[in-house]
């Protein structure tokens, strides 16, 4: 018997979370969506998409996120863990507790998210996580950026870690590490035209793609940009 594909996704009020939420329902998965405001879309069929109030921050917030989920939709498939923050400090001007921030949310959020619906994950046998990790988590592209290049670098090497853990259990988990993306935190970063940067529904045309290969297809980073770097 065929198995739901049921996905938590994180972040998903806007921007990319919004994009991959509407991506996945249009490819017939159900969705769970985590927001700080939950509000049901106007494309959403409630019988198929689940809202729930969700703060990455929040160390209990993701326990019960998935059993919420769980029961509305049925077990967890896979998790997009999207939801991120950056605090634009070099390394040197960042305090203590900017670092702890971005950690938690960017790093701890994440783990906590696949921890609470590990179990579903192995059950199924094919079991996915995806991780909005960013190319700032393979070089540090600028003094502003290094303290949130740090958080991000940690990103990548959780989701190797979730590869390492999960693979003989049939869990595929893939760092999605992009450049400027047309959000809101792009647009905030640098003056270059949205036009110009990768467009959400396109990174979550990948994501979905990502979700969809089989087992003997694993994936563990994928980099997209929308300039020429010396190597992403």
């Amino acid at each position: 018997m065929a198995v739901d594909k049921v996905a938590l996704i994180s972040g998903a009020s806007r921007g990319i979370g919004a994009s991959v939420a509407k991506t996945l329902y249009e490819a017939g998965w159900k969705v769970s969506l985590g927001m700080r405001t939950p509000k049901l879309p106007d494309w959403a069929n409630p019988a198929r998409v689940h809202v729930m109030e969700y703060d990455a921050a929040d160390p209990e917030a993701a326990t019960a996120w998935a059993e919420q989920a769980r029961a509305a939709l049925g077990p967890i498939t896979a998790i997009v863990a999207n939801a991120g923050i950056m605090i634009p400090k070099n390394v040197i001007e960042a305090e203590d507790s900017d670092f702890d921030d971005m950690f938690e949310v960017n790093v701890k959020a994440p783990r906590r998210l696949a921890k609470a619906a590990w179990d579903d994950l192995i059950a199924c046998g094919a079991g996915r996580i995806i991780v909005l990790a960013s190319l700032s988590g393979k070089r540090v592209k600028s003094a502003g950026s290094s303290s949130y290049s740090v958080s991000k670098f940690a990103a990548v090497a959780l989701t190797h870690g979730f590869r390492q853990v999960g693979f003989d259990h049939g869990i595929r988990a893939t760092a999605v590490c992009p450049g400027f993306v047309a959000t809101d935190m792009a647009v905030s970063l640098t003056g270059k035209p949205t036009t110009e940067m990768t467009q959400p529904e396109d990174l979550a045309a990948a994501i979905a793609m990502l979700l969809a290969l089989p087992n003997t297809a694993s994936v563990t980073e994928f980099h997209v940009n929308c300039q020429a770097e010396e190597f992403f």
